[in-house]
C-alpha cells in the first residue's frame, strides 16, 4: 500500500536514542519517502539518527531541541522551516521520566521533569508548528503516550493522561484547517526509559502481555507512519494502543 508520504517532511522529536522508538520512527518514514528533521536533547545522537536518513536516499536535519523550553522549541521550528519551508508531519515523541519511587517520595522537581517533558513538551511543540501548517492547510500530528497509573512512575501517568486528553480536544480544533492529530500509545518496552527498571518488574509486565514480550521500536514505526499518511484521512482524535493485556 502506498502511504503517500514521498516528499513529506517530518519533525521527530526525540528520535536520538539509539534504543528509543524515535529512531526507528524516523527511518521507517524515511523508507516510505519522508525528509526528517530529527530533533533531539542530544544532538550527537540526533546526527546519527539523520545520517541513517541520509543513508536511506532522503533529505535530513538534526537539531537539538528541549521540548520543555519553548525558546527552545520555536528555534528548532525556525530552523526547520529556513531547510525545509514546511513542515508536514510532526511526531511528538520526546520523553523522560524521573527515577522511579512512591509518590510521596517525590520531589517538585521530579514533577517538573514529567510534566514538564511529557506534556508541556507536546503542547509547546504542537502550538510552534501547528500555524506553518495552518497556513498551508495539510498537517499530521501524532502524540504519544501509553503512561498509566503504575505505583512508583504515578505524575509519568498523569502527564500521558493530560496528553490523551489534550489530543482529543485539540484534534477537534484544527481538524477544520485541515490537520489530523491523532495518538499512539505503545506498551512498555527496552527503551532509555525503562532500563533503569527492576528486572523483575519488567518481567512481570513482559508476563502480562498477551505476546509474552515488550513492545518493540519495530512493533511502533508502523503505526506511526500509517497515523502520519494520507491512508490515515478520517481517523480523528484517536489513539492507536499497542499495549497486549
Amino acid at each position: 500500500m502506498d502511504l503517500g508520504l514521498t516528499d513529506k517532511v517530518a519533525l521527530v522529536t526525540g528520535a536520538g536514542s539509539p534504543i528509543g522508538y524515535g529512531r526507528t520512527i524516523a527511518t521507517t518514514l524515511a523508507r516510505e519517502g519522508c525528509h526528517v528533521i530529527s530533533a533531539d536533547l542530544n544532538l550527537g545522537w540526533a546526527e546519527e539518527t539523520a545520517e541513517l536518513v541520509r543513508a536511506l536516499g532522503r533529505e535530513a536535519l538534526a537539531v537539538r531541541v528541549d521540548v520543555a523550553d519553548r525558546a527552545s522549541v520555536d528555534a528548532m521550528v525556525k530552523a526547520a522551516m529556513a531547510h525545509f519551508g514546511r513542515i508536514d508531519i510532526l511526531v511528538n515523541n520526546a520523553g523522560a521520566s524521573s527515577k522511579e519511587r512512591p509518590f510521596m517520595e517525590m520531589t517538585k522537581a521530579d514533577w517538573d521533569l514529567d510534566i514538564g517533558v511529557n506534556l508541556y513538551g507536546q503542547m509547546n511543540v504542537a502550538q510552534a508548528v501547528i500555524p506553518h501548517m495552518a497556513a498551508r492547510g495539510y498537517g499530521r500530528i501524532i502524540n504519544t503516550s501509553g503512561g498509566q497509573g503504575i505505583p512508583t512512575i504515578s505524575v509519568y501517568g498523569a502527564a500521558k493522561a493530560g496528553v490523551e486528553a489534550f489530543t482529543h480536544a485539540l484534534a477537534l480544533e484544527v481538524a477544520p484547517l485541515g490537520i489530523i492529530v491523532n495518538g499512539i500509545a505503545p506498551g512498555l518496552g527496552n527503551t532509555g526509559l525503562v532500563t533503569r527498571n527492576d528486572p523483575a518488574f519488567l518481567e512481570a509486565y513482559r508476563q502480562r502481555s498477551a505476546l509474552k514480550r515488550l513492545c518493540t521500536p519495530e512493533d511502533v514505526a508502523p503505526a506511526v507512519a500509517f497515523l502520519a499518511s494520507d491512508v490515515c484521512s478520517y481517523m480523528v482524535g484517536q489513539w492507536i494502543r499497542l499495549s497486549t493485556f
